[in-house]
């Protein structure tokens, strides 16, 4: 039995005439927000240099156009969109789970190792 595939990107505002044309049109929009990011990386653009919530706005664009792209790329080319809806969950609510705890323990090393540099030698009993 075979599946059809679903031949749109951007919720259904450009659509395509087969799985070929698809593959390229999302090609092509992953190379354009590539290039993007890497004009922007390479002139780093005075405007965006100012800090928006402790962080350069440029690495602010940088996460976002980097989850666009990690979206479309799993989405369309390891064809998510056509997997059942407990499938994209389990995948989706795992990466979410395992970012939030990376991010946990980034905090909480930087944090140990920002007062090692600060106060010296720190022992903690847990």
């Amino acid at each position: 039995m075979a599946h059809e595939h679903k031949l749109e990107i951007f919720r259904g505002l450009l659509k395509f005439k087969s799985n070929t044309q698809k593959i390229w049109g999302v090609l092509i929009f992953l190379s354009i927000v590539t290039a993007i990011e890497v004009v922007l990386g390479i002139y780093k653009p005075s405007w965006s240099m100012g800090q928006v919530l402790g962080m350069k706005l440029l690495n602010w664009i940088f996460i976002i156009l980097t989850i666009v792209k990690a979206y479309y790329i799993t989405w369309d080319f390891m064809h998510m969109r056509d997997e059942t809806k407990g499938l994209r969950r389990a995948v989706v609510w795992t990466t979410i789970f395992l970012i939030l705890y990376l991010v946990f323990i980034l905090l909480q090393e930087g944090g140990y190792v920002f007062r090692v540099y600060e106060n010296g030698f720190i022992k903690r009993d847990f």
